[in-house]
């Protein structure tokens, strides 16, 4: 999650988002905005089924992150602007930018009664880090020096001259992440990093009790952690039905419950939560459908919210499909980009929630650059679309019977969208498109990760912290983590490498706008538009509003 600078864009896109729907931000009046509520009621809210066990390091994606966030509290967190704040951290402090002495509050406790110390912080870096342990986000520790011993693979080709990579660490720890004693902790880098602590209040970096490194599977399931909300009870996940958390009495944060406990209800469709939400069945939902766009402000008013947030939409093409590789493959990639009406969909299929991407971040981050070259390729133009196709056809023929599929997941309201994106392919290359739906989010993030997707995918980025490198680095670095569809380019990672090495953001800022260009010429995804949170609530509830990376405030939520 997140840290830094919040940039005006984030204001400006927000007010052009508002004034295309005419919707309040938060509403007030008769929804009781600043009522206090009864601190000891549990809320529901839609959500999903996460993708893995809730263990922090191997939580990235929103439906487990959601869960994650309120369980856990690390060194930092992020106010609801993105400014990094100290949690358990009493300081952060460095000379060089490369070498970090951290200290940690003394006091606090996972709801185990377990002390947190700064033993639960480097156990659990070391854990997240290693390879063998399969954490989704191990490549977060990177910048650590002894990380690339730690996270060492090995590649054999097997019998049918396929390569597998088999985790193969040559050391257990990061020899650059030394516990000092039950309060300090010192970090060396591999390279100076200027902006290193911001990263330190995303989940990746929260501590963990002894036990989960016991058995991480079984912690997964029952967590323990050591935020403002605790499971209910053993078994409170029940699957493909709903989480339960309840207020842990003990903590004594910045984001304290105003609320007795928040309840995930699991929805495969938002459209019945939106029903339940106006039967006052379900308090709060941040997935709406899409036709109710234009018209729950008149549904639910002084009770819905619109606001921009730091996260974009993309379409991605897994590096792996053969129509796309090669110089046919980057014209037909150009040419799909080109063939999308990102002006006509934003208006008519999002009734103006969402503003056209031109590049492969958020306006909300600072640095944000909307002229980086090459990126003319996100611009309509049909004819030429259909031109770059036919230049693609004359070096590798498309088969005629293909069908280009576009997997989407219905729990996250998107059928609408690819439906226009496939008609868009359709009418303006004569091509065959159609949306592959799946019920849930987590089973396209299982065929990414296995990288066994027939075609292209919906994906999002819902930002860590406020940097430009975190829409880049975690998502198309060589090997990191969120890198599902397998891109790689050595002068992309080379300038990601130099950027967070920068001296100052201005001058890493230049360096990832670089490495933007690059992406312009491969195009290893397509980004469609920059996202805002739409949320309404039911009449049992007031004070819903999102923070700066579009997550709703569950712990501010109160209940009538």
């Amino acid at each position: 999650m997140r840290f830094s600078r919040t940039s005006k864009a984030l204001g400006l896109l927000a007010v052009a988002a508002l004034a295309l729907t005419g919707c309040g931000s938060s509403g007030s009046g008769s929804s009781g905005q600043t009522a206090a509520g009864d601190p000891s009621k549990i809320i529901t809210a839609y959500s999903n089924e996460p993708q893995h066990p809730l263990i922090p390091s191997n939580t990235n994606e929103v439906y487990g992150g959601r869960v994650v966030d309120l369980l856990f509290e690390g060194l930092t967190s992020y106010d609801a602007n993105g400014k990094s704040v100290n949690a358990l951290a009493e300081s952060i402090d460095t000379s060089d930018g490369q070498n970090y002495t951290i200290k940690v509050k003394k006091g606090a406790k996972f709801t185990n009664g377990e002390a947190v110390t700064a033993k639960s912080f480097v156990d659990a870096w070391n854990f997240a880090a290693l390879s063998t342990n399969a954490q989704s986000s191990s490549s977060f520790f990177e910048s650590i020096e002894g990380y690339d011993a730690v996270s060492a693979v090995t590649k054999t080709k097997g019998a049918d001259g396929k390569s597998t990579s088999t985790p193969a660490p040559t050391a257990q720890t990061m020899s650059g992440l030394v516990l000092k004693d039950d309060s300090t902790i010192t970090v060396k880098l591999a390279q100076p990093e200027a902006d290193w602590p911001q990263r330190l209040g995303y989940s990746a970096f929260m501590p963990l009790p002894a036990d989960a490194l016991k058995d991480p599977k079984a912690f997964g399931e029952n967590p323990i952690g050591n935020g403002p909300y605790k499971m209910a009870a053993k078994g409170a996940w029940q699957h493909d039905s709903q989480i339960a958390l309840v207020k842990n009495p003990d903590y004594q944060g910045t984001r304290m419950a105003k609320n007795g406990g928040v309840t995930f209800k699991f929805y495969t469709d938002p459209a019945p939560a939106y029903t339940d939400v106006q039967a006052n069945n379900l308090d709060v939902t941040d997935v709406l459908p899409t036709n109710a766009l234009k018209t729950y402000t008149t549904d639910f008013p002084d009770h819905s919210l619109n606001k921009a947030f730091a996260g974009n939409a993309t379409l991605n093409i897994p590096n792996y499909l053969p129509e796309f590789q090669g110089p046919a493959g980057q014209l037909r990639r150009q040419a799909i980009s080109m063939a999308i009406n990102r002006d006509e969909i934003t208006k008519v299929v999002f009734n103006g929630t969402r503003i056209p991407a031109k590049d492969f971040t958020s306006p909300s981050i600072d640095g944000y650059n909307a002229n980086v070259t090459g990126s003319d390729v996100l611009k309509f133009d049909a004819a030429k679309a259909k031109d770059l196709w036919a230049k693609a056809d004359a070096m590798s023929p498309w088969p005629a019977a293909k069908v280009l599929q576009l997997a989407y997941n219905t729990d996250g309201g998107n059928k609408e969208w690819i439906d226009a994106v496939a008609n868009n392919l359709k009418n303006n290359l004569g091509i065959k498109a159609e949306g592959q739906p799946f019920a849930k989010f987590a089973e396209i993030l299982n065929l990414r990760t296995a990288k066994t997707l027939p075609g292209f995918t919906r994906a999002g980025w819902q930002a860590d912290y406020p940097s430009l490198f975190n829409f880049l680095g975690p998502l198309l670095k060589t090997g990191a983590s969120a890198n599902y569809e397998g891109y790689s380019n050595p002068e992309f990672d080379k300038l990601l490498t130099e950027g967070l090495a920068s001296k100052s953001t201005d001058d890493a800022n230049k360096k990832f706008t670089q490495a933007q260009e690059i992406l312009f010429k491969d195009l290893p995804n397509l980004p469609l538009w920059y996202q805002a949170r739409q949320a309404v609530w039911s009449q049992n509830v007031s004070n819903v509003d999102s923070g700066w990376n579009g997550v709703l405030l569950y712990y501010n939520i109160t209940a009538k």
